[in-house]
Formats: C-alpha cells, sequence, structure tokens
C-alpha cells in the first residue's frame, strides 16, 4: 500500500455537463495534486435525459461505453460527476475490476453522521429521484430510515449556463431557507459547490457537498490515505 500511496494515479473523471469541471478540478488540486487527472465530456447525455425523460438501457450502454474507454487509458479509478445516472454508473461498477464512482457516495454517507432527516438540494430536477434512492438504500444498510426533503432550484442551472455564477448562488441560498426542519443539507451536483457557504448562513444546517468527500474517497481505494 505504501507504494501505491506514493505513485501518482490517474483518474478519468466523465461528466455529462461541463459545469462540474472546474469544481472537481480544483477540489483535486486542493486534495490531491499529486493526481493525475482526464476529464472526458459528454454533454449529450444530459439533454438526451431530459428529452427522454427516464434512463433506459440505451443510456446505460452510452455510460458503460464511455467508462470502458477510460479503463482502456490504464486508468485507475473513475469518478462520475453526474448526478442523475445512478442506475447507470452502477452498471458501470458491474463491468469494471477498476474503482468507479458515483458522484454523491461519500456524500451519502456523511450526511448520515448528521441525523436521517436531510434536505436534498438540485439546480436539475432529474437528479433528486436516483440521489434520494442512494440515501434510502445507505441509510437502509445501516438499520435505518432516512426522510429526504427534496429542493428544487428553478433557474439556478440556467443561470449557471448563461455564466451568472451570482444568480445561481443566490437562487440556491434562497431556497435553503426550507430546510429549516433537516438535519443537514446535501448537494445534489457538483456545480453547485460555491453556494454552499451561503447557504449554510441562510439555513443555519450544516451544507455538505459532493467534490470534497469524492475526492477523499478515491484516494482513500487507491492509496489507503484519507
Amino acid at each position: 500500500m505504501a507504494d501505491a500511496a506514493k505513485r501518482n494515479h490517474r483518474i478519468f473523471l466523465i461528466h455529462a455537463t461541463p459545469l462540474p469541471i472546474a469544481a472537481i478540478n480544483g477540489c483535486f488540486k486542493t486534495l490531491w495534486p499529486e493526481a493525475n487527472l482526464s476529464n472526458l465530456l459528454d454533454d449529450s447525455l444530459t439533454a438526451d435525459l431530459q428529452s427522454a425523460g427516464k434512463l433506459d438501457q440505451k443510456m446505460i450502454d452510452r455510460f458503460i461505453a464511455l467508462a470502458q474507454y477510460a479503463a482502456s487509458t490504464g486508468t485507475d479509478g473513475i469518478l462520475f460527476t453526474c448526478s442523475a445516472f445512478g442506475p447507470a454508473i452502477d452498471a458501470c461498477k458491474k463491468a469494471l475490476s477498476i474503482p468507479t464512482m458515483r458522484p454523491n457516495e461519500a456524500m451519502v454517507q456523511e450526511a448520515l453522521t448528521y441525523g436521517d432527516r436531510l434536505a436534498l438540494m438540485a439546480t436539475f430536477e432529474p437528479a433528486i429521484a436516483p440521489i434520494t434512492a442512494e440515501i434510502e438504500e445507505y441509510a437502509s444498510s445501516l438499520g435505518r430510515k432516512a426522510i429526504v426533503d427534496p429542493i428544487f432550484v428553478p433557474g439556478a442551472m440556467k443561470a449557471a449556463q448563461e455564466g451568472n455564477m451570482a444568480k445561481h448562488d443566490e437562487l440556491v441560498a434562497q431556497a435553503a431557507s426550507e430546510a429549516k426542519n433537516a438535519d443537514a443539507v446535501c448537494f445534489a451536483q457538483f456545480s453547485m459547490t460555491q453556494a454552499a457557504e451561503a447557504c449554510a448562513r441562510n439555513s443555519g444546517k450544516p451544507v455538505l457537498t459532493t467534490p470534497d468527500s469524492a475526492v477523499r474517497l478515491m484516494r482513500k481505494l487507491l492509496t489507503g490515505n484519507i
């Protein structure tokens, strides 16, 4: 394990939208700068999911193809940053022998240390259902029952896509006031990360984001170090 900790690992980051790229690369730079990163973007995935309204086998097969391509380069691990595609990522996990991570699994584990009632905030509405299921399944594995309060923030993703991150953050922070009954607030997407501090102030609750937790878990999986 000592040799594994010393060498530089190659991590493939697979994105369905360009919005998370800066956030996750920044977290790696801070928390695991030795990692060699490769970014793979297919922004048709998000548009096609919105158009289809559901995650079908054809979409799952596309994810497996992307993951197999990444694995063919000799990468050590794959991190997906697209929260709305959980079942497709699980199919990739089964198809590959290298660590392959959902974007939220580390955050979900951390969130349940605060309590069983969680507010789940999203700017991309299709992300809510699969992450809710992920939280409930993990809680069930611990013999607990999670209560997830979904908070969709309309208009925030459009603002981010237009480059107006100030408006994005304002909308997300305003919506955080709906989390008054939660033990903690979870962000569904990497792209929401910079609004965390404002949300914590507005909600008075701990706010958990996905990138930091994801980097720490991938590093632990590959090197044994936290």
